[in-house]
Parts: C-alpha cells; structure tokens; sequence
C-alpha cells in the first residue's frame, strides 16, 4: 500500500486511538457510572467526554497546522491541557 502514509507515527496515533477505547470499554465494564451535567448543561458520560475531547483535539491541531508555524507537538501540550478541562468540567 504505497499510497497510504501509514508511518510510525501514525500507526502509533491509531494504536493509541485504539488503546484508548479498549481501556474505556473496560473502565465500563468494571466501574459503570451516572451520567453527570457539567458546564455544558447536558449529560455526559465518560465516552462522551472522549469523543468531546477527541473532536476538540482534532480541530486544535488542524487550526494549529493552519495557523502557526510552531512544531506540532506543542498542540499535543494544548490537547492535553483541553482533555483535562473537558474530563473536570464536561
């Protein structure tokens, strides 16, 4: 498959993807939960807050990449200060 762009880094950010949801299915599993309203003022649950947190991340790096010429890991910095924020107060 040559015209895919299947690097190191990408298997590795799918396999992080993929390590995420397996860790998540099993934190429900052994430990269900409520759903709870935050800032948003709708319920959420754990999955939503991946998902509000994945989208979010994305269009922090796609802005990031558009919008700056700074190295791309210092998004991840700003994704991980977000992730952090939406999982306290989502």
């Amino acid at each position: 498959m040559s015209w895919m762009a299947w690097t190191w880094p990408t298997a590795a950010f799918f396999g992080s993807i993929a390590a995420v949801l397996v860790g998540f299915t099993i934190l429900a599993i052994r430990y269900p939960e409520t759903p709870r309203v935050g800032v948003l003022g709708i319920e959420t649950t754990r999955g939503d807050r991946l998902f509000i947190t994945l989208l979010g991340s994305a269009f922090i790096n796609l802005g990031w990449l558009g919008l700056t010429d700074l190295p791309q890991w210092q998004a991840l910095i700003l994704c991980a200060l977000y992730a952090a924020a939406v999982f306290r107060w989502v």
